[in-house]
Parts: structure tokens; sequence; C-alpha cells
């Protein structure tokens, strides 16, 4: 069976929200509207960006319902089911598959650092209860945990297994990631820090998963499209713009800052509500302010 290549601009989509248990629905059609005009191939829902371990099982599967529906295939949906419950994650994954979901996104265990043998055998284990292509996704600032690449090799030996995403940060670490390439020509390679774009296609990668394009995902397309074209020159431009756009990730000290900058540029856009998740607070008065200014200097194509 011929599993499905996720590549290009797959932004990992905030979750509206209106209380903490609450989803903005009118917002989150509005959000998703925005990201499929902007040209994106995909949607990531319920990753880091999306605040998936602060969400409730019952809004998780609300939320899965309502976004499948939206985008009504017109682009690739991608759910992630990490949990610190096996049972969870199954149970994510099959409503995932029953909604229509494309495929599904599996960072490392957390809380317990779990060691290589044993995320290579719960890896397989959960492949093996899953009806939809698995994504893994390496996020060891936030897990404490790699997906080294001695275990990756092990594990693309499973054709249900179709990539990785990188969010660590190391290019060298993200070259070693398109070397597997070789064993696996099909595997989609991602890049998540939205800076690394270039240079992670450089390294031969297939795209990014960029917080920043839920704010402005016509700008990262037409990065990504000029650089596959070969006009590095214009991408050169593109990125000038991305780069500029990461000073809104200074703003705040604390760690969710980033989320919290996301969410608040789509709220002075008017896209979709700035409330955070529990137990973390939107950017305030002052700090939105300093996001509208930065907004303001991005010209997007």
């Amino acid at each position: 069976m011929t599993q499905p290549r996720f590549q290009g601009i797959v932004p990992p989509m905030v979750t509206p929200l209106l209380t903490y248990d609450e989803l903005d629905r009118s917002g989150t059609e509005r959000l998703l509207e925005h990201l499929i005009e902007g040209g994106v191939s995909g949607v990531f829902i319920l990753g880091t960006t999306g605040e998936a371990q602060c969400l409730s099982y019952r809004l998780r599967r609300e939320l899965i319902e309502l976004v499948t529906n939206v985008v009504a295939g017109r682009v690739s949906v991608l759910v992630g089911i990490t949990d610190t419950a096996f049972a969870e994650s199954v149970s994510l994954a099959n409503h995932a598959a029953s909604c229509g979901a494309d495929a599904l996104v599996l960072t490392t265990p957390y809380y317990f650092p779990v060691g290589q043998t044993e995320l290579l055998g719960y890896t397989r284990r959960l492949v093996e209860k899953l009806s939809l292509p698995l994504m893994l996704y390496n996020m060891p600032s936030l897990t404490k945990v790699w997906f080294e690449i001695e275990t990756l090799k092990q594990l693309a030996e499973d054709s249900r297994i179709v990539g990785v995403k990188d969010s660590s940060g190391d290019l060298e670490y993200y070259g070693r990631l398109t070397e597997l390439k070789k064993l696996r020509p099909d595997w989609s390679i991602l890049m998540g820090p939205e800076a690394n774009l270039i240079e992670s296609m450089q390294l031969g990668g297939d795209g990014g998963v960029h917080g920043g394009a839920n704010i402005f995902p016509s700008l990262f397309v037409k990065c990504y499209n000029a650089w596959q074209q070969g006009d590095e020159t214009k991408a050169r431009e593109y990125e000038k713009q991305i780069t500029a756009l990461q000073a809104i990730y200074d703003i705040g000290k604390y760690g969710s800052r980033f989320i919290k900058a996301v969410k608040s540029g789509l709220g002075i856009l008017e896209i979709c509500s700035d409330h955070m998740a529990e137990p973390f607070n939107h950017f305030l008065e002052p700090e939105r302010l300093k996001v509208a200014e930065i907004l303001k200097t991005i010209s997007t194509p």
C-alpha cells in the first residue's frame, strides 16, 4: 500500500478557545479558511502549538470533528495523539480515523523519560493498533526524550510510519534525519523552527510545520514555493519577513510565550480568540500592543 507523503507548509494549528473547556468554533472555522486560502498543504492539530496536553479528551474529539468537517478534504489533516496513557492515544487515533483524518502524529511519551529500547517497543505496539499512517515528532525540549537516529532506523522498517517532524532546532540531527531517506525514500522530513525553513530544505527536507504560519500562511507558502522553484533571491526575501516575525516570540518571559504570541496575533487580526488553555494566561494589553506593532512591519505577499 502506498502511504501518503506530506510536504510544503503544514501549520501546527492553535486551538481557538472561549474558556478552558469551550472551543471557539466560529474562530476555528475562520482560522481554517485563513490557512487554506493562504495555500497550506495541510494542518496539524493537537500538537504543541495546539496546547493538546492541556485540553480535555472531550474537547480534543470535538476539535477533530470540527476540523475534518470544515476542511472536507481540501488539505491534509494530521492529528496529534501524544498522551501519557497508551489507551488514550489509541482511542484518539480511532476517533481521528472515524472522522476522516489523513494521518496521526506522535511525539515521545513525557513526564517519566522513556529509554530508547522502551520507546522502540512502545511505538511498534502503538502502530499495530492504528489504522492511519503515523508521523513521528521529535520534541526533546518538552518531552526530554529524543527519537534517536538508531531508533528511527529500526522504525523505518515499518511502512505505516511515514516520516518525522523535528522541532529540536539541531540542524546536524536534521541532516541525519534526511539521510534516512536512503532507507525510506517515501518518508517526509519536516522542520519545526520556522527560521530554519530554507536551511532544512537545503538539507533535503520536505517543508515546515511553523507556528507563525497560523498568522501569515501565504508568507511561508511563498517562501517554500520560491525555493522549490529555484528562485533563491525571492525565497530569501520572504525569509527576511519570516525572520522579522520572530520578534513576537521575544515578548513575554515564560515558555508558553511562543503560543501566546501566535494566539495574540490571530486575535489582533480578528481571526479567533486568543484565550489560552489552563494554566496559561493570554498576553495582556502591553504585550498585545507589542505584537501588533511587529505585525505592522511584516510585508505579506
